[in-house]
């Protein structure tokens, strides 16, 4: 999240960057845009459609499975900070979902002194590490790189089992005004090695990577270096935007997604997600042109429509013999308001993934 930050690099953006929002008028990704056609069962193009249930109102969504149950994590949409912290979702079928309230009806008590001001938790991310599941979130003010990661691990996300208890692990990563990076939209991934990364960013440099220590799921002692994965340089006036990474691995190769353009803004919005791969988990990251993702590059991923406006703030669920990206969109049908899609992802032969709205 978000694109409540419009306050980029100490100056406030400028009408004409503000109009790169529009849904009809969205920046090009420099190199390649078009992913090659796929040719999916039917069904496949139409899964987004046949989902019923609690989907509005659904942002920065993040998903797992545990047992029989899928569960969607997300923030609270903007304009109501301070209300909402996490409202997740459940579904045994991936095609209707039920609300289920929020995770927590408070800040960690640490929250205010990292970051002062800051009235909600954004845009988390949910993992299993060890058999206990790792809920990383974002904590952050409006036009500001003043942020922080928190964390807070359960052994179960079922609140009906008598082990359920959220336990506040406290702060993981900051940064501050002085940083070329933002500490929000954080993603946990682990590598074929076995060593655990967070991968996190918005706006200003772009996306950043640390490792992380397996067993306290915080920065690892002996490796504080910070990865650049993604940079957008852009010329002035122009928007920089960048922003929730996610990557997995598949067939010895690391997937980098992210979303480039403007959330946030109902139909206007101009979101869409970008891709890039790569042999190492500390990247260069490339399209299929071959041009890196620090230089602004990357393969177009997903695009909005007429009706399913500025997609983006992705993230993957890998199942036995099926992956899915899962994403918020703005319904023109329904106001522009932001709701919950899921779309399945096609391997090309030569292994790239496709996806279709």
């Amino acid at each position: 999240m978000h694109t409540r930050r419009l306050l980029l690099q100490g100056g406030i953006v400028s009408a004409a960057a503000l109009a790169f929002g529009s849904a009809f008028a969205t920046a090009q990704v420099p190199g390649e845009l078009a992913a090659p056609e796929a040719q999916p069962h039917p069904a496949e193009t139409s899964f987004g459609d046949r989902m019923s249930g609690d989907l509005t109102g659904t942002h920065d969504p993040c998903i797992i499975k545990q047992g029989d149950t899928y569960y969607v994590f997300g923030s609270d949409q903007l304009g109501k900070e301070g209300e909402h912290h996490c409202p997740w979702r459940t579904s045994k079928d991936l095609l209707h979902w039920e609300a289920r309230g929020n995770l927590f009806d408070h800040l960690p008590p640490w929250a205010q002194e990292a970051v002062p001001g800051t009235k909600a938790m954004w845009a988390p991310d949910i993992s299993v590490i060890d058999g206990r599941y790792h809920l990383y979130y974002a904590l952050s003010t409006f036009g500001s790189n003043r942020s922080a990661i928190g964390l807070y691990t359960n052994a179960t996300l079922d609140p009906a089992d008598k082990t359920y208890a959220w336990k506040d692990e406290g702060l993981v990563f900051a940064s501050q005004r002085s940083d070329d990076y933002n500490c929000i939209d954080p993603a946990q991934f682990q590598d074929r090695e076995g060593n655990h990364w967070l991968v996190f960013g918005s706006f200003w440099g772009g996306i950043k990577m640390i490792r992380l220590d397996a067993k306290t799921g915080k920065p690892h002692p002996g490796d504080r270096q910070v990865h650049d994965l993604i940079r957008r340089p852009a010329p002035v006036g122009a928007p920089d935007a960048v922003e929730a990474p996610f990557m997995i691995e598949r067939d010895g190769w690391y997937f980098l997604f992210a979303s480039y353009d403007y959330c946030c803004k109902g139909v206007a919005s101009s979101y869409y997600v970008v891709m890039g791969r790569s042999k190492s988990v500390t990247g260069p990251f490339l399209g299929r042109d071959g041009k890196p993702m620090t230089e602004g590059f990357g393969t177009l991923e997903l695009r909005g429509d007429m009706h399913w406006r500025g997609p983006g703030h992705e993230a993957v669920l890998r199942e036995k013999d099926r992956d899915y990206l899962v994403y918020h969109t703005y319904d023109a049908a329904h106001q522009g308001a932001s709701t919950l899609r899921i779309s399945p992802i096609v391997w090309t032969p030569d292994g790239w993934p496709t996806v279709k709205l």
